[in-house]
């Protein structure tokens, strides 16, 4: 019995969600609500890593589950936002100081999601994307200053507030006018063409070439192509896939999952569908009267799941899930295969019939083990 469903909420999740979907939902919202996407989001992309802090260490969901939030904060969590994104701000409460300059940042890189159709990673697809990106200003080379027009700043703000009688609170944030490189820019000497910032935005089309067979969540990396900043390596931007819902098809890792429906005659007495493949072929699926179709039946049809990566001429197995309709149905196919004959409302067997009585065994097969292949 779960406690608190309030982390559960933030990510969408139900207290019940494994791991991995944990993860997938948290991966969403981050790419959503980034600060460099949303700087107005801040402290919902905070509220969104916490909640994947606890929820993705299994320790601490467990703690969480039963206690709650309470049971969390008792337990001695560092309440930080470990997260793969970069958070910047900082705080320091209670009248603490921070003496040091802090640190300038390395390169940052930038994600963004790409969604595709199971078709496209099936066949491989080209995308453009368009991506606005900051770069060194050409005017000023990221100068932006005569050599008379900088002052020290220090590289961080300090604010202080009243929060309650007596008790004062002092917050040290990255300086919003020099962005922590301690320098600030005099209004007249900044240039004229980035407004002292050193970068300028432009857009930039990438060409996104996705193989044939690439996964959900698979990475596409294009190297020096995020923001440039001023004595620092350009960052990447890495492309993650997002692999939507398909109305036919299941995929799990090389192989492709689909339903089949049948009814009775075709369960006993033989069957022929056919299948629409994702580079649209025809598939004829089969089986022999007398063939015995049970609920819950698997059957395989070898290289033609979905292909593998960088291995494209080799493909997993598409597994057919067989379900057998019984309603609404007329006995007449199946008494005339089994050798029987109407006479009125009653059914007799054939004496000159050959066919043999099937002895059906009810058992459903269990699992995704394939019980026979095309």
């Amino acid at each position: 019995m779960v406690l608190e469903t309030g982390y559960y909420d933030i990510l969408g999740v139900e207290p019940g969600s494994s791991t991995e979907e944990i993860k997938k939902a948290y991966r969403k919202l981050a790419l959503k609500f980034h600060p460099d996407k949303n700087p107005e989001e801040g402290e919902r992309f905070k509220g969104i890593s916490q909640a994947y802090e606890v929820l993705s260490d299994s320790k601490k969901r467990d703690l969480y589950d039963r206690g709650g939030e309470e049971a969390i904060k008792g337990g001695g969590t560092s309440g930080g936002f470990h997260s793969p994104m970069d958070i910047f701000d900082m705080f320091f409460g209670g009248g603490g100081r921070m003496h040091s300059r802090p640190e300038r940042r390395g390169k940052r890189n930038v994600a963004h999601q790409l969604s595709m159709s199971l078709e496209d990673m099936y066949n491989g697809a080209t995308r453009k994307l368009t991506l606005q990106k900051n770069v060194i200003c050409q005017k000023c080379n990221g100068e932006c200053y005569s050599a008379q027009g900088r002052n020290s700043r220090g590289g961080t703000e300090v604010h202080i507030q009243q929060i309650g009688p007596g008790i004062i609170q002092q917050i040290q944030t990255m300086c919003s006018e020099c962005r922590g490189e301690g320098e600030r820019i005099n209004a007249k000497d900044r240039c004229k063409t980035c407004s002292g910032k050193k970068v300028v935005r432009e857009k930039k089309i990438l060409e996104v070439h996705v193989d044939r067979g690439m996964k959900d969540g698979q990475k596409i990396t294009f190297h020096g192509e995020g923001d440039q900043l001023p004595g620092l390596e350009p960052g990447d931007v890495i492309i993650i896939l997002d692999q939507k819902e398909h109305a036919s098809f299941q995929r799990s890792e090389n192989n492709l999952i689909t339903q089949m429906e049948i009814n009775l005659v075709e369960a006993l007495c033989g069957l022929k569908h056919t299948i629409k493949t994702l580079d649209n072929r025809t598939l004829v699926i089969g089986s022999r009267p007398g063939e015995v179709i049970r609920p819950g039946d698997v059957k395989c049809i070898l290289n033609e799941g979905m292909p593998l990566h960088r291995n494209p001429f080799e493909r997993g197995l598409l597994i057919i899930q067989f379900q057998v309709n019984v309603h609404n149905i007329s006995l007449a196919p199946i008494n005339s295969f089994l050798g029987y004959t109407s006479t009125g409302n009653d059914y007799t067997k054939s004496k000159d019939n050959n066919n043999q009585e099937l002895n059906i065994d009810q058992t459903p097969v269990g699992g995704l083990r394939c019980k026979g292949y095309y």
